[in-house]
């Protein structure tokens, strides 16, 4: 697995990113594309994992930084980093002041990014956390690149918030999978029922599934409430997803 860094230039500065391929594999040619949006942590070894494991099964993936416009910062304690008063002041700092509309405009960069990797084709996001609406939004965004979009345990997909991606459903176009946590409070049971009525009533192609017994971030092997059963689970679903929508 080759993983190699690169700079993103975006409207607001320049995004930090690293795209991961097969060994052996020169470009993205004929592999289709995957963008991983990080969850509150920002990138780090366990988020690289996951990036190589989709690009293992056949994917150009980029890993971009969504915290750019802060400069260097982290690396969290995973465990820890809301429990503390110091770095939970930080993580809310930043979540707080990077919008949905931000991502959605640096989105187009990512997109560019995987096109100069030869990813012309269809796209696939995939988001965790606070990537998971992110990942919708992209798929709202750029109906015309994203043919399959994925959250899991992702908060607010079908908030009060005017960005909040149930808004914005009659957009997509790709194909949507949602894996919720079993007790999650940034996306509670009416949240999971507004977000299937939008899909429904938009006539997006969809799944929403409740993942019983996982808590927020069970699917991230650096957290505290990671599941191995869960996690693996996850990736059955993922893989066969993007298999389905990308080839």
């Amino acid at each position: 697995m080759t993983k190699r860094a690169i700079k993103i230039e975006t409207l607001d500065g320049t995004a930090p990113a690293a795209i991961f391929t097969a060994e052996g594999h020169a470009g993205g040619q004929s592999r289709p594309g995957v963008i991983l949006y990080m969850d509150a942590f920002g990138p780090r070894p366990a988020l690289d994992g996951m990036a190589e494991r989709l690009a293992a099964a056949g994917y150009t993936v980029l890993l971009p930084d969504l915290f750019y416009r802060y400069g260097a910062y982290g690396p969290f304690d995973t465990a820890t980093a809301f429990s503390n008063a110091e770095s939970r002041d930080v993580l809310m700092g930043m979540l707080g002041n990077t919008t949905q509309d931000m991502t959605i405009r640096d989105s187009a960069g990512f997109l560019d990014a995987l096109a100069a990797e030869g990813v012309t084709g269809p796209v696939g996001t995939v988001g965790y956390c606070m990537g998971g609406a992110r990942a919708l939004n992209a798929a709202a965004a750029y109906p015309e690149r994203v043919a399959a979009a994925a959250s899991f345990h992702g908060g607010g997909l079908a908030s009060d918030a005017p960005d909040s991606p149930h808004r914005r459903a009659a957009d997509i176009r790709a194909r949507v999978y949602v894996g919720s946590a079993g007790v999650d409070k940034s996306f509670p049971p009416e949240q999971s029922a507004r977000l299937a009525q939008a899909l429904r009533e938009a006539e997006v192609d969809h799944i929403i599934e409740n993942y019983i017994g996982m808590a927020h971030g069970w699917a991230v092997s650096d957290h505290g409430v990671y599941d191995p059963e869960g996690s693996e689970r996850h990736w059955k679903r993922l893989l066969s997803f993007f298999e389905e929508s990308l080839g």
